[in-house]
């Protein structure tokens, strides 16, 4: 293709400068295109010139948007800045009966940061910040963010070991808490040494007291002024700091802190932006019932305001029930999703709201193709602005035509234009590679992982990884398609069709997902382990008929006469998120080790919990009364044709 490509542009550069004549470039045109095989690439630019042209000037217009930031040092606390100057009376945030101005917000964000300076927070250092959704989360992490102080965004979920291990996983100085979640605080207070602790929000008769020392953030507050940071300390800060700590449970082990610089942070709230074409759109107002310590939730939704001026409605947590309400009541004509989102909306009875709405665009990730059209169809939404991306990852595509299932494109034309590729991988995960040592790309319609290739210093193409440089390392595979060239490891599975459609398949390695959370099987069966005093155990994800993401199983080498699943139960509810306990339990007498001595996970996928097809006892954990079950073939054939609600 490149080199009919190159003889098409000798030939008109000959034709121009007059050195053949019209009819002799025709001819040798004709000539070209033949011996080349033309025939196809103008089958391909038939069905993706226009797309990839499209493509291209948003991406484009992404580019300037995010080198004009780099040329003249605009932070992304700066940049909120302008906006907050721009509209200091347009609605930032809308929170159940609240809302928040961009003038109160930037307001309260200042006091935030002067707070933080008089107490000898310095540029560099880590606050963690454990709350649930509401406006003084976004004003907290500006606050920060204004004096160069860098928030790390942990999962509200997290208790025990997980909550101790992020707090400690970016070296935090302090941990600015809700009061919702003083219990958690409790818990692990007495593990946290020298860090200094900070509660936010009133105290409620329902919330537990603290067991320990902490400021009242709300109260302190008021001491501070409303005026912005020192001009000293704005000086200090740049293009190229670290913005937030945003947690990902990678392919394996605990939740890593992932860096955001203020490129990276850039590149997700304007890729979707310029990709989607919302500039387009009358109004900006959207509905984000995310949780904001995602970076869907809190990078792209909360960043649509900070960058754009656009109105985003908030929730303390997603209802199903009130989603197209809270839609018609804030007039929203754009709105958010994760996978799970779509399904459960499509899971409910009809109502008159889903119809009345002005919602003219979606976005987000995760939504199935094997729902996609039926969603579209029942609540009448125009355009699904599906994308795929990893918060750390350097690379992430866009689907810009709503075509159903898939999640993104890459141009087969120009490829070089954005340099993604899928690559094969063997049963371990591990690259396969040719006779050059260099990595194989995979063909039309066959699986392999997402790579993004690594430019350093490029404000798009640069990794920043993680805060443990060893977890960096690992997302990182050398020699791809040229000696020396490095790109990022997705771990995903992903596959394209001739046309530069790219469709999700699965998370490779320890992690899968479910209810919207990335779930690490190492972790759940470090804590397994803890619990069981070392027993051996496997975790892995297993599908659920009609359900999003997989849903976690543990083969354990247990004897069910001696296994006490109440206690085993309890234990896990005190270490891990709810979301992170599994499902299904398997009680075996041995695990099958690998040739490198690692349990096989493919087989016990393959079994599934049928349990007429498998001996070994079965436990299913019924949310709705706490406590684990029996896994009968009743039990499993109501699973199995969706009469059981999960």
């Amino acid at each position: 293709m490149y080199t009919r490509i190159f003889l098409y542009c000798l030939l008109v550069s000959c034709w121009l400068l007059e050195v053949i004549s019209t009819e002799v470039s025709l001819g040798l045109g004709l000539i070209s295109y033949l011996v080349t095989g033309g025939n196809y690439t103008l089958y391909l630019i038939y069905h993706t010139a226009w797309r990839d042209f499209r493509g291209a000037m948003r991406y484009l217009r992404i580019l300037l948007f995010v080198f004009k930031r780099q040329k003249f040092n605009i932070t992304v606390p700066a940049a909120f800045q302008n906006t907050a100057k721009r509209h200091p009376d347009r609605v930032a945030l809308y929170f159940e009966d609240q809302s928040w101005t961009f003038k109160k917000l930037d307001e309260y964000s200042n006091q935030m940061a002067n707070l933080l300076l008089s107490a000898g927070f310095k540029q560099g250092e880590s606050i963690a910040l454990f709350m649930e959704n509401r406006p003084e989360y976004v004003g907290t992490w500006i606050g920060c963010c204004k004096i160069g102080v860098v928030p790390a965004l942990i999962n509200f979920n997290l208790r025990g070991r997980s909550l101790i291990h992020s707090i400690s996983a970016a070296s935090s100085a302090a941990v600015i808490y809700g009061s919702e979640l003083t219990s958690a605080m409790n818990e692990v207070s007495s593990e946290l040494g020298s860090i200094r602790l900070y509660s936010s929000g009133p105290q409620s008769s329902t919330n537990q007291k603290p067991q320990f020392h902490c400021c009242d953030l709300d109260r302190e507050l008021l001491n501070f002024s409303t005026e912005d940071v020192p001009t000293s300390v704005k000086k200090m800060l740049t293009f190229t700091d670290k913005l937030l700590y945003i947690y990902t449970s990678g392919t394996t082990g605990l939740p890593k802190a992932a860096v955001v610089k203020n490129s990276r942070f850039y590149l997700y709230c304007c890729g979707v932006y310029y990709m989607n074409a919302m500039y387009k759109l009358e109004k900006l107002v959207f509905y984000d019932p995310l949780p904001l310590y995602h970076s869907a939730g809190g990078v792209v939704g909360i960043g649509l305001m900070m960058c754009f001026g656009a109105t985003v409605v908030i929730r303390q947590k997603f209802s199903v029930r009130n989603f197209w309400k809270d839609c018609i009541k804030y007039d929203c004509n754009g709105a958010q999703y994760i996978g799970e989102i779509c399904r459960y909306l499509l899971s409910v009875p009809e109502s008159p709201e889903e119809r009345n709405h002005k919602v003219q665009i979606m976005f987000g990730n995760g939504l199935r193709p094997q729902i996609w059209q039926q969603f579209v169809d029942r609540f009448g939404v125009k355009c699904i602005g599906e994308f795929y991306g990893a918060t750390e990852g350097n690379s992430n595509v866009l689907n810009i035509e709503s075509k159903p299932g898939s999640v993104g494109f890459t141009s087969v034309l120009l490829p070089f234009v954005y340099p993604v590729s899928l690559i094969r991988i063997d049963e371990e995960g591990c690259p396969i590679r040719d006779e050059n040592g260099l990595c194989i790309k995979c063909e039309p319609g066959e699986p392999g992982e997402f790579v993004g290739k690594i430019v350093k210093g490029h404000p798009s193409r640069g990794f920043d990884g993680y805060v443990d440089k060893k977890a960096t390392e690992k997302k990182i595979v050398h020699n791809v398609l040229r000696k020396g060239d490095m790109y990022f490891r997705s771990g995903d599975l992903l596959y394209m069709d001739e046309f530069g459609w790219m469709y999700f398949v699965d998370r490779m390695g320890d992690t899968f997902r479910w209810r919207g959370e990335n779930v690490s099987t190492v972790e759940v069966e470090s804590v397994i382990s803890q619990v069981l005093e070392q027993t051996d155990s496997v975790v892995y994800g297993v599908d659920i008929p009609g359900v999003e993401g997989k849903a976690g199983m543990a083969a354990i080498v247990e004897d069910v006469a001696k296994f006490d699943l109440d206690k085993f139960l309890s234990r896990l509810k005190a270490e891990l998120p709810t979301y992170a306990i599994p499902l299904f339990i398997r009680l075996v007498g041995t695990l099958d080790l690998t040739g490198t001595f690692k349990f096989r996970k493919l087989d016990l996928v393959r079994e599934g919990y049928d349990p007429s097809k498998i001996q070994d006892p079965l436990f299913f954990y019924n949310a709705a009364v706490g406590t684990y079950c029996k896994l009968d073939s009743c039990l499993y054939d109501d699973i199995m044709s969706r009469r059981y609600r999960l």
